[in-house]
């Protein structure tokens, strides 16, 4: 039972990680110059539905990846 638990502490750290280094970026994405973000710059808003819509399908992807369901 205890390596069940380990492997688990240790995907949960993993994915931790990543969700940290993905907000990292966003959160910089949205503060770079307007110049270097190409639409933006044009004056178009940002979809956070379209944004939080594509984490999920990568989410879901990353669980069937790992086999989470079966």
């Amino acid at each position: 039972m205890e390596p069940d638990k380990k492997i688990a502490a240790a995907i949960s750290a993993v994915m931790s990680y990543i969700k940290t280094e993905e907000e990292i970026i966003y959160q910089q994405s949205m503060t770079a110059p307007a110049a270097s973000q190409g639409a933006a710059a044009a004056g178009v808003p940002t979809k956070m539905w379209a944004l939080s819509g594509r984490q999920a399908i990568m989410q879901m992807r990353t669980l069937m990846q790992m086999k989470t369901f079966r």
